[in-house]
C-alpha cells in the first residue's frame, strides 16, 4: 500500500486522457490504482516536463529544491548518461530513441531523459513529448504506481529498452527495402540513406551501452529503495538491453557488409563501362586512320597511296575502313583482355 498522502487545500484533478492547457509541464498522481493527472504538485506525484520553458523549469525549481542546472540539464542533446546523487534527489539521465522526419524519411537519434527523485516527487524532463512515457500518462502500463518511484524508474528503462528494440527492428525492415533498392539503382541518394542508418546504429550503440552501465550503477544505488517483487523487472531490462546492444551490433555489420558489397558494385560497373569505351575508341581509331591519311594533299598516284587515281577509290575506302573496324570491334569483345 502506498504512503498516507498529505493533499494541499485546492485540489482538481481530471481524467489522465485529458490534456491541459499547456502540455509541457503535466503533472499526475495514482489516485485508487488509476493515473489521474493534477492540476498542482502533491506527495507521490509525478511532474513530466516536455520542452519546459524558463519560466516552467524556474517554478519546479522552486517548488521541488531541485537545482535549476539539473533540470536544464537534458535540454542539451549532448548530455551524457549518468546518475548524480545530491542531498535532497538523486537525478538519474539516460538516453532514449526518438524519430523525426528529415526530406519525407524517418530520422532516428537519441536525446537525453532525465528522472530526477526526491523524498516525495518523481520528475522527468525531455526536449522533446516522447512516447516512451506516454502509456504511463495514458495509465497503459500494468502495475503502474507513481508512489513507487523506484519501480517507475525500472519500468521507464524497460519501456525504453523496448523502444530500442522496436525502432531497431524498423531500421532492420528499413535496410532490406534498400538493398532491393541497391540492386536495380546506383543513385546517391541510395548511398546517403545507407550512410543515414549506418550513423543512428552507431547512435544507438553508444546510447545502449551508456544506459547499460546507468543500470549497473542503479543496482549498487542504497538511496532508491528497492521492492522484492521488482527483482524480475530489474532483470527483464537489464536483459532487453543487452539484447537491443546485440541487435544494434548485429545490424551495423550487416550495413558495413552491405556498404563493401556496393562499393564492389560500383567498382565492377565502372571497369565495365570503362571497357565499353575502350573497345569503341580503339574500334573508330581504324577508320580515322586511314581518313586522315587519305586526307592528305597527295597528286594522282603519288608515293603508291592506292584508289588514288581509280574512280570509285572513295566508296573503296569507306568499305575497307567499315570492314577493318568490324574485325577489330569482333577481336575485340572476345578477347580476354576486355572480359
Amino acid at each position: 500500500m502506498p504512503p498516507s498522502v498529505t493533499h494541499t487545500p485546492v485540489m482538481h484533478r481530471t481524467a489522465s486522457t485529458e490534456r491541459q492547457v499547456n502540455p509541457m509541464l503535466r503533472m499526475f498522481s495514482t489516485v485508487n490504482g488509476q493515473i489521474e493527472q493534477i492540476d498542482k504538485p502533491e506527495s507521490g506525484s509525478w511532474l513530466a516536463l516536455s520542452d519546459p520553458t524558463d519560466v516552467e523549469l524556474t517554478t519546479v525549481s522552486q517548488e521541488t529544491g531541485v537545482d535549476l542546472a539539473d533540470l536544464r540539464a537534458p535540454l542539451d542533446d549532448e548530455e551524457r548518461s549518468r546518475v548524480d546523487v545530491e542531498d535532497d534527489y538523486t537525478m538519474i539521465i539516460v538516453d532514449i530513441p526518438t524519430v523525426g522526419e528529415r526530406a519525407g524519411r524517418n530520422w532516428y537519434e537519441t536525446i537525453p531523459l532525465s528522472i530526477i527523485v526526491t523524498k516525495t516527487l518523481i520528475i522527468t524532463v525531455c526536449m522533446q513529448d516522447t512516447p516512451v512515457l506516454h502509456p504511463f500518462m495514458e495509465g497503459t502500463i500494468r502495475g503502474f504506481n507513481t508512489f513507487m518511484r523506484s519501480r517507475f524508474i525500472l519500468q521507464i528503462l524497460y519501456r525504453n529498452a523496448t523502444m530500442y528494440l522496436r525502432y531497431l527492428r524498423i531500421i532492420d525492415g528499413e535496410t532490406d527495402k534498400l538493398e532491393l533498392r541497391l540492386r536495380h539503382s546506383m543513385q546517391n541518394r541510395e548511398i546517403l540513406m545507407l550512410l543515414e542508418l549506418s550513423k543512428t546504429l552507431v547512435y544507438f550503440n553508444t546510447s545502449l551501452k551508456s544506459n547499460e552501465i546507468v543500470m549497473e550503477k542503479l543496482t549498487t544505488l542504497s538511496r532508491i529503495k528497492q521492492y522484492p517483487e521488482d527483482e524480475d523487472l530489474l532483470d527483464d531490462v537489464i536483459t532487453e538491453n543487452k539484447q537491443a546492444i546485440e541487435m544494434a551490433n548485429i545490424y551495423s555489420g550487416v550495413l558495413a557488409n552491405m556498404t563493401d558489397a556496393f562499393s564492389s558494385v560500383v567498382s565492377n560497373n565502372l571497369s565495365n563501362v570503362m571497357r565499353i569505351f575502350t573497345i569503341i575508341s580503339i574500334t573508330l581509331s581504324i577508320p580515322t586512320l586511314i581518313f586522315s591519311m587519305y586526307g592528305m594533299n597527295f597528286q594522282q598516284g603519288m608515293l603508291g597511296m592506292p584508289f588514288t587515281d581509280s574512280r570509285w577509290g572513295f566508296l573503296v575506302i569507306i568499305v575497307l575502313a567499315i570492314a577493318l573496324s568490324l574485325a577489330v570491334l569482333w577481336f575485340l569483345t572476345r578477347s580476354r583482355l576486355f572480359k
